[in-house]
C-alpha cells in the first residue's frame, strides 16, 4: 500500500525548496553584481587608456568641457565626445563634427548627431538608468556614468578635467598615481545632467554634467531644495536629484575611480575624507588610497 505525504511533511518539503530557491537566487544576484562591478571597472579603465592616447596626440588631456567663448567651434562639448576617435567610434565623431560645423550655436538642434546614441564605454552595467536614451526637455539624450574630477570645488579648477582645461600629465605634481581623473556618478534623477555628448552644466561650466568636484554645491535652479553646503562622497539614489552633486554608484559600499596613471580603484565611502586631497593635481598634499 502506497503511503502519501502528510500535510506536515509536504509543508516541510515546500519550506526546504523555498529556502534553496532563495539561496540560489541570492547567489545568482551576487554573481551578477560582481560581474557588473568588474565590467564597470573595465569600462572606466578603457576610458583611461583613451585619455592617455588623447594626451599623446595633443600633448594634453582633453578639456573637461568647452565654454561658449567667442569663435569657439565646440561649445559645451565634453571630454567624452573628444574620446570617440580613441574608442573606435570615428562614425560618431564625424556626426558630432558635422553637427557643430553646421550649427555651432546649438549642436543639439542639428541632427544627425550622436546625442541619443548609447556608447557602452560611457556607462556602467550596474546602472539601469543609463542603458537607454531618455526624452528630456524636448530631445532624446544618452548618458554617462563617469564624470571628470574637476577638483575640490566647482569654481576652483584645482583638479584635472574642468571647463576649458588643458592639463598635461607633467602638471600633476601631486603624482599621477595619487590624483583622481574620473569617477562614477549616475545621471541625475530628472535626466538633465549626465549627457555624454555635450552639456552646459549648472553654470555653463559642465558642473555636475560632464565634470564634478568632490565638494560640489547646488548653484542652479535645477537643484532647488538641495543643501547648499558642499556635497560629500557617499551613497545615492536614482530618484534623488541631489545625489547628482556627488560621486556615488550602484555598487554596494563605494564607487570606482580612475587615477591619472590609468589605474582603476574601488573607493569605499568610508574613505570620503581622502577625496579632496586626491582630487587636486598640484596642491602639495598627496594622499594614498587604502
Amino acid at each position: 500500500m502506497r503511503r502519501g505525504l502528510t500535510l506536515i511533511e509536504l509543508l516541510a518539503v515546500l519550506a526546504t525548496v523555498a529556502v534553496l530557491a532563495g539561496l540560489t537566487l541570492a547567489a545568482v544576484q551576487r554573481v551578477r553584481a560582481a560581474a557588473a562591478r568588474t565590467a564597470c571597472a573595465d569600462r572606466l579603465r578603457q576610458l583611461g587608456l583613451a585619455l592617455h592616447n588623447s594626451h599623446g596626440g595633443h600633448n594634453a588631456l582633453p578639456p573637461g568641457v568647452r565654454s561658449d567663448a567667442k569663435n569657439e567651434p565646440h561649445p559645451w562639448m565634453g571630454w567624452h565626445t573628444r574620446l570617440l576617435p580613441y574608442l573606435e567610434r570615428d562614425d560618431l565623431w564625424r556626426l558630432a563634427e558635422a553637427a557643430y560645423r553646421d550649427r555651432p550655436d546649438n549642436p543639439w538642434a542639428n541632427p544627425p548627431h550622436p546625442i541619443d546614441v548609447v556608447v557602452p564605454a560611457f556607462i556602467c552595467p550596474a546602472d539601469p538608468s543609463s542603458q537607454h536614451p531618455r526624452s528630456v526637455r524636448g530631445n532624446s539624450f544618452a548618458f554617462t556614468d563617469y564624470l571628470g574630477v574637476s577638483g575640490t570645488r566647482q569654481t576652483r579648477h584645482d583638479g584635472v578635467l574642468y571647463v576649458n582645461s588643458r592639463t598635461r600629465l607633467t602638471d600633476i605634481t601631486d603624482g599621477t598615481s595619487n590624483t583622481l581623473l574620473a569617477g562614477e556618478r549616475p545621471p541625475s534623477a530628472d535626466g538633465g545632467f549626465g549627457w555624454w555628448y555635450a552639456g552646459m552644466g549648472q553654470n555653463e561650466d559642465g558642473s555636475a554634467d560632464s565634470v564634478l568636484s568632490t565638494g560640489e554645491r547646488a548653484s542652479s535652479h535645477w537643484f532647488t531644495g538641495c543643501p547648499t553646503t558642499p556635497a560629500r562622497f557617499g551613497p545615492g539614489k536614482l530618484d534623488d536629484q541631489c545625489a547628482a552633486l556627488h560621486f556615488w554608484s550602484l555598487h554596494p559600499g563605494g564607487a570606482h575611480f580612475l587615477l591619472c596613471d590609468g589605474a582603476v580603484r574601488f573607493v569605499p565611502y568610508a574613505a570620503a575624507d581622502l577625496l579632496p586631497a586626491l582630487a587636486t593635481r598640484a596642491a602639495g598634499d598627496p594622499a594614498e588610497l587604502p
